[in-house]
């Protein structure tokens, strides 16, 4: 006979064995069974957030900070309402993610109670996979699936509602055994030779890569193809990862997430060389196309929607980033010869004057200019937080106007070093370094953000002082929503900012984050800032830095 086990432990129980280390939550009525059984399970950390939003969101940092699978656990249907917009950005990031909700007893949902809702409809737009368990038999088969696909490329996140009557029975069942797919597949070589010929064919070729260079772990192979070839190298035009090794001599920088000036930018170019997925992600809608007329495409990357979705390509291989690299590159050197190798030097030496480091160098000379400045030049709050940051910290960013300069200004070395906002869905910055510094907890984590995206989600200030977590956040204050102003003056005339500003009165944010707990620091002389950001970085403990920047338009 199979040993008796109640659901609730079993969840906790099949959980642990799919390698979970943390369950993020914030516990409700329906989730008190899970909340009981935590105790029998004390190698399982819970990580409390004052809000669902929250939840997902720190659990999201957790999982692009680590590259593992997390779980995270919310209220019935108001608390997975909330959680939605955090949901939303862990669907467009491709997270790793098993969701679960607490959901009332089977028979008493049938009567609609306070607090239900079908939660399983609610979550099905942004999940790769929803169900409800109905018995308690099928849990095991259940969670174990939900990993395999969660883990399984396209990652993403799957939700499981879980009914109280599932919980707290009880029965002999096997947890069966965890799986994973390997997807780490590469063409034929029929394919890599067809690939590698076109590539030479090119006398002006231009990479762009994605965020698959982070999840396959390929950015030396992403930058030996580029320096191979000789070839300018950006980073696609949602730069939220290290996508690119930025002080190798082939990356230029980002492309501009602007359709004109994409399109600027590549028209010197005969080959576009797309390693993972959209190259040219737009925001708002523009008349001029972001790839110039001509321009080809070749693409590598295992999510196939995102392959040719809008331009198609010449040649597209559905394969794994690092593993195909690894076998074109040889191909490469091969069929190049010589002729390759010469005439890479030539593209490289060409590339000096105009690649990463050397915009960087001038780009901190033109900063320079503005040290004295007050209000603070936001660039110049960037500048002096990039470099007061320790080499191996990290770095989440959603300063979105005063960062526009952080990729520019901060090398990526390495795959987890760097997180930004992709799916423009704000709030998620603070939550996310939360994550970020659970899941590394040797590493310093700064967090850069501006005030309005701040005010979503404060209050997980209180978690990272909670565990006493090794966090920076670094608030630019402009007071208001200046990247919205900036829209309306340009596309609509307009200086008549309604609804933009945090004046009347101004939001303290050094006085919200003592209340939760954190040490707060207000500066407002630039003189002040460099000292002030090295010893902040360099003491343990949570932090908040507001810096009082310039906020005109």
């Amino acid at each position: 006979m199979k040993n008796k086990i109640t659901g609730r432990s079993a969840f906790l129980a099949l959980l642990k064995d799919e390698g979970i280390t943390h369950l993020f939550g914030n516990p409700g009525t329906t989730e008190l069974p899970i909340m009981h059984a935590l105790k029998d399970h004390p190698d399982l950390t819970y990580v409390m957030a004052m809000q669902e939003s929250l939840v997902v969101a720190i659990a999201d940092g957790y999982s692009r900070a680590s590259g593992k699978l997390v779980a995270c656990n919310v209220h019935v249907a108001p608390g997975l309402g909330n959680a939605m917009g955090s949901l939303y950005n862990a669907q467009f990031t491709g997270t790793p993610m098993i969701l679960t909700a607490g959901q009332q007893e089977q028979g008493h949902g049938l009567m609609e109670p306070v607090l239900y809702g079908p939660l399983v409809r609610m979550a099905e737009p942004l999940v790769k996979w929803a169900v409800e368990v109905t018995r308690l038999e099928d849990l095991p088969r259940i969670v174990r699936r939900a990993a395999k696909v969660a883990m399984t490329p396209p990652t993403g996140p799957v939700f499981i509602s879980l009914p109280g009557d599932i919980l707290n029975s009880e029965a002999g069942i096997d947890l069966g055994r965890s799986t994973r797919i390997d997807a780490r597949t590469k063409p034929s070589d029929e394919a890599l030779k067809a690939f590698a010929a076109r590539l030479l064919k090119a006398e002006r070729p231009v990479i762009v890569t994605m965020d698959e260079v982070v999840k396959s772990d390929a950015l030396k192979e992403a930058a030996e193809l580029a320096e191979l070839l000789g070839a300018a190298a950006y980073q696609s035009s949602t730069p939220y990862g290290s996508h690119f090794l930025s002080e190798s001599p082939s990356f230029v920088g980002t492309l501009a997430r602007v359709q004109k000036a994409a399109r600027d930018t590549l028209a010197p170019y005969d080959l576009l060389i797309a390693l993972g997925g959209d190259p040219l992600r737009m925001s708002v809608y523009s008349e001029v196309d972001a790839l110039p007329d001509g321009l080809g495409i070749v693409q590598i990357g295992l999510v196939d929607w995102e392959i040719a979705k809008n331009y198609g390509a010449e040649i597209a291989l559905k394969a794994d980033l690092k593993e195909t690299l690894r076998a074109l590159i040889p191909v490469l050197k091969e069929m190049g010869g010589a002729t390759l190798a010469s005439r890479a030097k030539q593209r490289l030496a060409e590339l000096a004057p105009k690649n990463w480091t050397a915009r960087r160098a001038a780009l901190v000379e033109q900063i320079g200019r503005s040290a004295g400045r007050s209000p603070i030049d936001p660039d110049f709050l960037v500048l002096q937080m990039v470099e007061a940051m320790p080499d191996h910290a990290i770095l989440v960013d959603e300063g979105l106007t005063s960062s526009r300069q952080v990729t520019a200004l901060r090398p990526h070395r390495d795959r987890f070093g760097y997180h930004g906002l992709a799916s423009g869905g704000i709030g998620w910055g603070l939550p996310a370094s939360v994550g970020a510094s659970i899941a590394n907890p040797d590493r310093p984590v700064v967090c850069f953000s501006g005030d309005g995206s701040a005010m979503y989600s404060i209050q997980s200030l209180w978690t990272a002082a909670h565990h006493k977590l090794p966090l920076n956040v670094v608030i630019a204050n402009n007071g208001g929503y200046r990247i919205i102003k900036q829209r309306l003056l340009a596309f609509h005339g307009d200086d008549n900012y309604v609804g933009m500003d945090f004046v009347d009165p101004p939001v303290d944010f050094a006085g919200i984050a003592t209340a939760l707990g954190c040490e707060a620091i207000k500066v407002s002389d630039p003189r002040e800032l460099k000292a002030t950001l090295s010893s902040a970085f360099n003491r343990p403990g949570t932090k908040l830095i507001e810096v009082m920047v310039d906020g005109k338009v």
